[in-house]
């Protein structure tokens, strides 16, 4: 049975067990691999090296700039009103500082409510039809908002765009997860994430420049940020439709050829984890997983940190002693910096197969840059905005590798998709919550909100690394089964990332 001749007559060893076992589920898993993708694997020749670097070129080009644009826009719409308060929206309004907060928070609050919905509406629809809808229903909410005329107004627009929102950043990773093996999304996820750093500097840049445009046909500058910035959002949505590639199974934008390559890719890496129906109890599972929830503190500490710069980031410019519109000017200088650190951030996490010390050393970074602000609050506005630059540049970097991380530690696809939008759902809460971080009495340091993104940021680097340890144990352990363990555990439907066979990337 196990290979061993009769005349020998002894018992396999545990070992030889073992390595039969595995023979028997690697012939299996290349059955699954045939089956999941529809080829047959007998004629399948793999690609060169060469074929393989100019089909990921192809892919990269058509999917990553469009991607990182339609997160800018969405970006942008989101924190813009941090520009629009300093162009005059609070005064022209009549609105009171806590309905303005409120005002912040409660986009979260519609995001939140409708984040998992909206993932499980994009596998139903597909990526394409989805994103567009949601697109031109937050661009037209974002033009709306130009007629705001008292806070209820505002907290109403702003739960609206934040439930349309919700769809785009959880659609976009697990649709990254649908093209990229695990180890190749860190770099694909930052430069789709370090558009949001280019918004905040582009964003800066281009309110200063509408805010000239007070008076014109009767308009304030804050309701032209809002209006014009709304255009390359509905002009995008529109494109969405007819640029961005469905699942690569059943996309016209690459060959069949092409195609069978990157399906097997998929398949080969998620190794065990091959579930790719709609499944129930995968949902369950999601939610059952302690994962998930370790995962979404970190999102929550790290969104507060990150959301508050960036929708207060002009008004801590203006405390430190700039000009209304010198602040805005200024406040694309921080962005600016954080998206090379993104950007770099995510290369190094893909080039060296890692995420636990990549999350925690841009973390302690951004940490010192907190106690800087803190510290220095008498020492000239200079020092004050070398720190918020600091600060800010390395807040933003933590955002690739946590989001691969849990991207990529979740198998099956229904329990990846709900476990994505579970993170996010939670993690977001925390953008509810950076709407009060820096409140107007604290003003001009706001040394209060600096305090507390300074703790959090700490809390949040070090649970990063209890994180990598709880997981390196569970490989380990995983490593070490005996061949009876090992069969123990492979019983069961549905086994997803605790099959015995899963490696959790750390």
């Amino acid at each position: 049975m196990f290979g061993f001749k009769k005349k020998q007559n002894r018992q396999p060893s545990a070992s030889s067990v073992h390595d039969d076992e595995k023979r028997k589920e690697g012939v299996i898993h290349e059955e699954n691999i045939s089956s999941s993708t529809g080829y047959d694997r007998d004629i399948f020749v793999p690609p060169t090296d060469k074929e393989l670097r100019r089909l990921m070129w192809k892919i990269d080009l058509r999917i990553i700039p469009f991607i990182a644009v339609l997160y800018l826009c969405s970006f942008l719409d989101r924190v813009n009103i941090g520009n629009a308060k300093v162009a005059g929206l609070v005064e022209d309004t009549n609105m009171t500082e806590d309905e303005y907060n409120w005002g912040l928070s409660i986009f979260f609050i519609g995001y939140i409510i409708f984040e998992v919905p909206s993932n499980l509406a994009l596998k139903w629809m597909g990526p394409k039809i989805w994103i567009t809808t949601i697109m031109l229903i937050w661009g037209t909410i974002m033009a709306a908002m130009s007629c705001v005329k008292t806070g209820g107004g505002l907290m109403a627009a702003r739960f609206f765009l934040g439930a349309a929102e919700s769809g785009l950043y959880p659609g976009v990773l697990f649709y990254l997860s649908k093209w990229y093996t695990r180890r190749q999304q860190a770099l694909r996820i930052a430069l789709f994430f370090s558009s949001s750093t280019l918004a905040g500097a582009f964003g800066g840049v281009l309110a200063y420049g509408i805010v000239h445009m007070d008076g014109i046909r009767g308009l304030h500058g804050w309701q032209w940020i809002f209006i014009i910035e709304a255009i390359p959002t509905l002009v995008f949505g529109l494109l969405t439709y007819f640029v961005l590639p469905d699942y690569p199974d059943r996309t016209p934008f690459l060959n069949e050829r092409e195609r069978e390559i990157i399906v097997r890719r998929l398949v080969e890496d998620a190794g065990p984890a091959t579930e790719t129906h709609f499944s129930w109890n995968q949902v369950i599972k999601a939610f059952l997983d302690w994962k998930v929830y370790i995962y979404a503190i970190l999102f929550v500490c790290g969104s507060i940190c990150v959301y508050s710069l960036a929708m207060f980031m002009p008004s801590l410019i203006r405390g430190m002693g700039y000009s209304d519109l010198s602040a805005q000017l200024f406040s694309a200088v921080p962005y600016a910096i954080g998206f090379v650190t993104t950007v770099s951030t995510g290369y190094s996490t893909d080039k060296l197969g890692e995420r636990g010390f990549h999350l925690a050393i841009p973390g302690f970074i951004a940490a010192v840059g907190y106690i800087l602000l803190i510290c220095l609050k008498d020492s000239g506005s200079t020092a004050l905005f070398i720190s918020a630059c600091l600060t800010a540049a390395f807040a933003f970097s933590t955002n690739s590798p946590l989001a691969s991380w849990f991207s990529n530690n979740f198998g099956g696809e229904t329990k990846r998709n709900v476990a994505i939008a579970t993170v996010l759902t939670i993690g977001n809460s925390g953008g509810a919550i950076s709407g009060h971080i820096y409140r107007a009495d604290d003003a001009p340091h706001y040394l209060r909100g600096h305090k507390i993104c300074l703790s959090l940021m700490v809390f949040h680097s070090v649970l990063a690394i209890v994180m990598k340890g709880l997981l390196y144990l569970e490989n380990r352990r995983r490593d070490k089964l005996t061949p009876e363990q090992h069969r123990i555990a492979c019983e069961g439907e549905e086994l997803c990332d605790k099959h015995p066979d899963f490696r959790y990337i750390l």
